[in-house]
């Protein structure tokens, strides 16, 4: 046999014997596990939307976000609130409201009362300012930053206060508020600019 021979056989050997002997099997069934948990946390790291369990797509769970009617902080343009799943304008009560501020079902038409009066309308207060107003300062919104969330690109916004707290109870970062005022809580605007 020739040495070029002998080697391809030496080689083809050791990788049978590594396919089937105890320490090859070992080995391939350490790196599926590995491969497979590490798939798993890779998946789990950017699967869409997972965000929003813990926080909002786009922002971490560091600040809290700014109290609303409906839970999840989303805003118009303005900065009224909207129920986050349909963008949907909803009062202080977290009802769905017709462009009159009238409450209304899901369906649009008038909420009514048991004697089918329309339910009276509610206020609707732009979000940082009634966190503000919840929790005793001035709100001003300073900045904001820019993220891919579900194909579009979303506005995060910091509700910002001259204090040292933000809404979590410990201390307040700079983020993106001026003039030495500091981030008390975050709330978010999903434009339809596609990313």
């Amino acid at each position: 046999m020739a040495d070029g021979a002998r080697r391809g056989l030496g080689a083809l050997t050791e990788d049978l014997a590594a396919r089937t002997s105890r320490r090859g099997l070992l080995a391939r069934v350490g790196q599926a596990m590995l491969a497979g948990s590490a798939v798993g946390l890779v998946g789990r790291a950017i699967k869409p939307g997972e965000a929003e369990a813990y926080h909002f797509c786009g922002h971490i769970y560091t600040t809290g976000s700014c109290p609303h009617p409906t839970g999840l902080p989303r805003i118009d343009a303005r900065g009224l609130p909207i129920r986050a799943k349909d963008g949907r304008p909803v009062d202080d009560l977290g009802r769905l409201v017709d462009a009159g501020g009238r409450p209304v079902g899901e369906d649009g038409r008038p909420l009514t009362d048991a004697t089918g009066r329309p339910l009276p309308v509610a206020t609707r207060t732009k979000v940082c300012s009634a966190a503000g107003d919840q929790f005793g300062f001035t709100p001003h919104i300073d900045g904001s930053w820019y993220r891919c969330c579900n194909g579009h690109v979303r506005k995060l916004v910091d509700c910002c206060t001259d204090g040292d707290r933000r809404i979590n109870g410990d201390k307040a970062l700079t983020g993106y508020c001026y003039r030495g005022r500091k981030v008390f809580c975050v709330m978010y605007f999903q434009t339809k600019v596609p990313c």
